[in-house]
């Protein structure tokens, strides 16, 4: 097992880091918005949007950023990023924006094509950015979109959000009439889940 070093327990850390995940995402749909790129926050940013408008007090927290883009914009939002600090790179044939020359994967911009399978695997394409609604600092995938993309993908932190939604009542089991079957048994899975540990 590799050694860690472990630094002294800090609420000023724990706040930086939050604050810095923001102000990538801020700064980011800033330069898209402002190089009249469409473009739509997706992700655990968007979870945490839609979770706060019902109960701050369950927010998660995230590390990254993802956005959803067309991809006949993607060169122009190469420019838009990289004039505000971003650097984009691909990397294990992900299209992601790192924030400066220094920055961290785990903490970049990543970028999801609008309709289109973010695997070949996946049972639906990635929603188009019209699936949106604005917001104050940044334009956030509506519920239904977001539902969809947590349902397909399906990894262990997608369903960690798909328990978040449906604690806030945000979604629930009558849900499951707006997906394909497949999805459905999958969010009915986790309602299952969820009810068992309650």
């Amino acid at each position: 097992m590799t050694a860690i070093t472990l630094t002294d327990f800090s609420w000023d850390r724990m706040i930086a880091a939050v604050e810095a995940v923001r102000e990538r995402a801020r700064r980011a749909a800033a330069a898209l918005s402002g190089a009249g790129i469409e473009y739509v926050v997706i992700g655990g940013n968007a979870v945490a949007a839609w979770v706060a408008r019902v109960d701050v007090e369950a927010v998660r927290n995230t590390k990254d950023v993802d956005v959803l883009l067309k991809r006949q914009d993607f060169d122009r939002a190469i420019e838009a990023l990289a004039a505000v600090g971003f650097v984009h790179q691909n990397v294990a044939g992900v299209d992601l924006f790192l924030d400066g020359p220094e920055g961290s994967v785990r903490s970049a911009v990543h970028v999801i094509f609008a309709s289109e399978k973010v695997r070949p695997d996946y049972l639906l394409p990635a929603p188009d950015v019209t699936e949106s609604e604005p917001g104050p600092e940044f334009a956030v995938a509506t519920l239904d979109a977001l539902l969809r993309m947590k349902l397909t993908s399906f990894r262990l932190r997608d369903q960690v959000h798909l328990l978040d939604l449906l604690e806030v009542g945000l979604i629930d089991e009558s849900w499951c009439q707006r997906v394909p079957e497949e999805l459905a048994e999958r969010l009915r899975a986790v309602i299952e889940s969820r009810e068992r540990e309650a």
